[in-house]
């Protein structure tokens, strides 16, 4: 069994409707990706992500506002938690912050990160944790909010070794995405050599980011499989391995997930 831990099944083509995404958790099962964790970027669209939880039981549900949403509510820590409660909701986020795509002040950006590890610690439910060109930042905000109180997990790693020993000393594990498929991604290669296997994760972020070979096309759960491949492929190891190990992490991060 593969689990996708991290994908955006309502922003894929059909996605809006559940027999489109039927279709792509279908041919995801063929692949032997049989769970996966949609993540919810914004307040607003909450209630199909939630709705898709509830509808597909292999599918898990998170609430959250990515740090690049500037548009729309800003919900408040009590409201994190509140809809946290909800048994399909596993995670908070995804959050954290982003300095690639966001300019400017961004005292809103780290206001809102700071609620959503709040709601994480109430709640009892992990973080997923967004960061681009923040990764100074991101690891400061975490340990001045005690993230480590929260745990959860680094999505879509895309950083250097220090980042992710830093994110995993406060317990946090570190998922990778088809990025490090990517030719030019040797340092992040490098890092998925070193982390240890009983902190990784691997993940779509679908519809983005598709691995190789289909880089350029739009990403689906199906492809979390080559992820899989490759970084076994690096580590020496079998896919069936990765697999496993990858997959027994993600229950034990995301305890709620039945």
């Amino acid at each position: 069994m593969i689990v996708d831990s991290h994908c955006h099944l309502d922003c894929l083509e059909g996605g809006q409707n559940l027999s489109g995404v039927e279709e792509y958790l279908q041919r995801a099962q063929a692949s032997g990706v049989s769970r996966f964790l949609c993540v919810c970027i914004d307040w607003e669209n909450f209630p199909m992500v939630k709705s898709l939880a509830q509808h597909f039981p292999q599918v898990y549900a998170s609430v959250g506002v990515h740090p690049n949403h500037k548009d729309g509510k800003e919900p408040t820590v009590e409201e994190l938690v509140n809809e946290a409660k909800a048994d399909e909701i596993v995670a908070i986020g995804e959050t954290g912050l982003d300095y690639f795509r966001s300019q400017g002040d961004l005292d809103w950006q780290r206001e809102r990160f700071a609620r959503h590890i709040e709601a994480s610690k109430q709640s009892g439910k992990p973080l997923i944790i967004h960061t681009r060109e923040a990764k100074q930042d991101t690891i400061s905000m975490m340990q001045s909010e005690q993230a480590i109180d929260a745990g959860g997990v680094m999505h879509c790693f895309a950083e250097d070794w220090d980042t992710a020993k830093a994110a995993m000393d406060m317990g946090f594990y570190i998922s990778f995405s088809g990025i490090v498929t990517f030719k030019s991604a040797t340092e992040l290669q490098e890092v998925a050599r070193r982390v240890p296997i009983d902190r990784m994760l691997v993940e779509t972020d679908s519809p983005y980011l598709a691995p190789v070979p289909h880089r350029g096309k739009q990403n689906e759960p199906a492809y979390v499989k080559h992820v899989v491949d490759f970084i076994a492929q690096l580590r020496g190891e079998s896919s069936d391995a990765i697999a496993q190990c990858s997959s027994d992490n993600f229950f034990r991060l995301f305890s709620s997930a039945a």
